[in-house]
C-alpha cells in the first residue's frame, strides 16, 4: 500500500509524493506539526554541506540540500494488531500513512491531547535547553525569542520554585502568550539585565546582542538557536570578558553530560509527552492546513515571522 508525503524539491518549491509504507506497526496520521526555525532553513537549501549528515530527521528520505523528505512530528493511529486503535507520536515527516517498529513509536497519554501532542518534539527540544542551562530555583531568567522553543523554555522555567522569568521579542503581540505561560514580558529594548540565565532562541544577530546584554556578571548564555549556513555576528567586546560570561550551545541532538548516565532519548521524549497536558499551550498553534493543500500553504507558513506551530490535519 501507498501513502503521499511532502518532499522539499528545490529551494522554495515543496510537492505532494507517492510513498512507500515500509514495515513495522501500521500508523494512520492524524497531525503533524511544522517546525518553522528548522523547516525554512531546509525548504530554503540553507543547511550546510559539512551538516548534512548530521541534521538528518530519524526518518528522514533523500539528502539536503534537494529533494528531501523531512519532518520529525507525527501524531497518528496504529491501524492493526496488539496496538490497534493506539494513539502514538512519532519523529516522522509530513506523511498520511507509515510503518514503524514499535520501539521507535511512544503512546500519547491519555490526558494530552492528540491535537497537542505535535508539540511533544519541540518541547522536548525546550527540555534539553533548559538543562543546558542549569538553571534553578530562585533564578532571574530571560529567554530572548518567543517562538515555540522559546516559549516553552519559558513555560518550563517559570515552574522553577521562584524563578523570576522574561520572555524577550520585539513582536508585541507575544506579550500575552507570556502572561498565559506565567512569564514577564519585554521588547529589546527593556530587556531585563544582571539575569542569572539567558536563553537565546530568535536565531538572529541582533536577538545573540540582547541575549548577552541581559546576562549579570558570570551569568550564562545558552545559545538554542539553529543558523544553518547563515552567519552570525555576536558584541564579544563590552563587558563580554569583564563580566566573564559563558555562552554555551545546546542542541538536542545529544543529552546534557550531567544526564547521560541516567537518561536516553526515549526517557526524554516520554517525559517530554507528559509535559504537554496543560491546556494553557494550545496557545502555541497560530494555525491549521489540511494535508491536501500543504504544497501552497508551506510557502507562506515558513516565511511568516508570526508562525508559531503551525498544526496539519490529515
Amino acid at each position: 500500500m501507498m501513502a503521499r508525503a511532502l518532499w522539499c524539491v528545490a529551494p522554495g518549491r515543496a510537492e505532494l509524493r507517492t510513498a512507500a509504507l515500509g514495515e513495522g506497526l501500521a500508523i494512520r496520521a492524524r497531525y503533524s506539526a511544522i517546525s518553522r526555525g528548522t523547516e525554512r532553513l531546509v525548504f530554503e537549501g540553507r543547511v550546510p554541506e559539512d551538516q548534512h549528515d548530521l541534521m538528518r530527521a530519524p526518518h528522514q528520505e533523500g539528502a539536503f540540500p534537494f529533494p528531501v523528505k523531512y519532518g520529525y512530528a507525527v501524531v497518528g493511529d496504529v491501524e492493526e494488531g496488539d496496538m490497534a486503535k493506539t494513539t502514538v507520536f512519532a519523529l516522522y515527516p509530513h506523511q498520511t500513512r507509515f510503518c514503524l517498529p514499535k520501539e521507535a513509536v511512544l503512546r500519547v497519554p491519555a490526558d494530552v491531547p492528540p491535537e497537542r501532542a505535535v508539540l511533544a518534539a519541540n518541547m522536548e527540544t525546550a527540555l534539553n535547553v533548559l538543562w543546558d542551562s542549569a538553571a534553578g530555583a530562585g533564578d532571574r531568567i530571560a529567554i530572548v525569542g518567543a517562538g515555540v522553543v522559546g516559549a516553552l523554555v519559558g513555560y518550563l522555567a517559570a515552574r522553577l520554585p521562584g524563578a523570576e522569568v522574561t520572555l524577550v521579542d520585539p513582536n508585541r503581540e507575544r506579550a500575552s502568550l507570556a502572561s498565559s505561560f506565567a512569564c514577564d514580558f519585554a521588547i529589546p529594548e527593556d530587556a531585563p539585565d544582571t539575569c542569572d540565565v539567558v536563553i537565546h532562541a530568535s536565531a538572529t544577530s541582533e536577538g545573540l546582542a540582547t541575549a548577552l546584554g541581559c546576562a549579570g556578571p558570570e551569568g550564562t548564555i545558552v545559545e538554542a538557536s539553529w543558523y544553518g549556513a547563515d552567519n552570525v555576528t555576536a558584541p564579544l567586546g563590552g563587558a563580554f570578558h569583564s563580566h566573564r560570561l559563558k555562552l554555551i550551545s545546546s542542541q538536542v541532538g545529544a543529552l546534557p553530560p550531567a544526564r547521560r548516565p541516567r537518561w536516553t532519548h526515549h526517557r526524554r521524549l516520554t517525559k517530554a509527552l507528559e509535559l504537554l497536558k496543560d491546556p494553557v499551550l494550545d496557545a502555541l498553534f497560530s494555525g491549521e492546513s489540511r494535508f491536501e493543500d500543504l504544497t501552497a500553504d508551506y510557502p507562506a507558513i515558513l516565511g511568516s515571522p508570526n508562525t508559531l506551530c503551525h498544526r496539519i490535519i490529515y
